[in-house]
């Protein structure tokens, strides 16, 4: 009897079952943002060379990154349709909010000093 106790304030309380996954899920998604984090540090180091393409590496590397995070640490890949489509819309600001400083640094003119 306590098991459909159980089951029925579960209901009550709209809660789903959640998702286990293997520790060895988050070691590989933990390597991965290791080795991104790299990635981007090994990218600055090239920023003279790349110009102002540097910046929309970084970006795109750190929207790897966000991704990987919000759908494994945060569970979004196994959650409901509802949270994801309100995080994938933090993602389409995100992005509009890249494009506009990616915007900014094509558009800048280099002022020579007179002096």
């Amino acid at each position: 009897m306590s098991a459909a106790n159980h089951n029925s304030a579960n209901d009550n309380h709209g809660h789903d079952e959640h998702h286990i996954m293997p520790l060895a899920t988050y070691y590989k998604v933990a390597g991965a943002l290791f080795v991104l984090t790299f990635l981007t540090v090994g990218f600055h180091q090239l920023h003279e060379f790349l110009g102002p393409f540097a910046a929309l590496i970084a970006f795109s590397i750190a929207a790897v990154k966000a991704f990987l995070v919000m759908a494994w640490f945060m569970h979004l890949k196994y959650d409901k349709l509802s949270n994801r489509i309100i995080f994938g819309a933090g993602f389409v600001f995100l992005a509009l909010l890249f494009g506009i400083t990616i915007m900014d640094i094509y558009t800048r003119i280099t002022v020579n000093s007179v002096l």
